[in-house]
């Protein structure tokens, strides 16, 4: 008997669905493009999802999820609390990797900015982030990385770099996206470092 084919998940719908809003906006994405994508026919999207707004909405939760997962990841790998959360912000640009890509998630954002319901699930998320960048930056105060300083406030500063560091690389196209992140959040880092951890370059 010819064993019946592997029915492709929800998560692999969605996974997808990202890696085709990063070629197109908003207003060129269609269902056939992601089903073709991932695999299936149209009529699997609008059983699962309803509607396009439903499958963005569930895309934009899926992408949102498993955040401090990432944190506990990046963590493992360093020893580090500094070049932890540097290393977690870049592999996080990964969405971006080119202008376009860059360009149509700023596109995505006007939805989410717009839309009650993206808005609410992406609060979330740069909530979350803050959290988990906050206990980063606390350990690396208590590691003697980072002189004592208001680790909430410099969290959404990282943010803000971060947020930044993408914009402004769109813009300038000056070498890889990651090594502009990764300069910048050094930069804003190192400004705050302990005397000690200076000395040692």
């Amino acid at each position: 008997m010819t064993p019946r084919p592997r029915q492709t998940t929800d998560q692999e719908i969605l996974a997808a669905a990202a890696r085709v809003m990063q070629r197109v906006s908003p207003a060129q994405l269609t269902l056939a493009e992601i089903a073709q994508e991932a695999g299936v026919v149209p009529a699997t999207l609008i059983q699962r999802f309803r509607t396009k707004r439903g499958l963005l909405l569930a895309a934009c939760r899926a992408g949102t999820s498993g955040l401090e997962q990432h944190f506990v990841a990046a963590r493992a790998r360093h020893k580090s609390p500094l070049k932890a959360l540097v290393g977690l912000y870049v592999e996080c640009s990964g969405f971006a990797a080119t202008p376009q890509a860059m360009a149509n998630g700023l596109a995505y954002l006007q939805i989410d900015l717009t839309d009650a319901d993206f808005r609410a699930v992406t609060l979330r998320q740069f909530r979350e982030l803050a959290r988990e960048t906050q206990r980063l930056l606390d350990a690396a105060v208590a590691a003697g990385e980072l002189r004592p300083c208001n680790t909430r406030r410099l969290s959404r500063l990282v943010q803000s770099t971060y947020n930044g560091s993408l914009l402004a690389w769109a813009i300038y196209r000056e070498g890889p996206l990651a090594r502009w992140v990764r300069s910048d959040l050094t930069f804003l880092l190192g400004t705050l470092c302990a005397p000690h951890k200076q000395n040692r370059g």
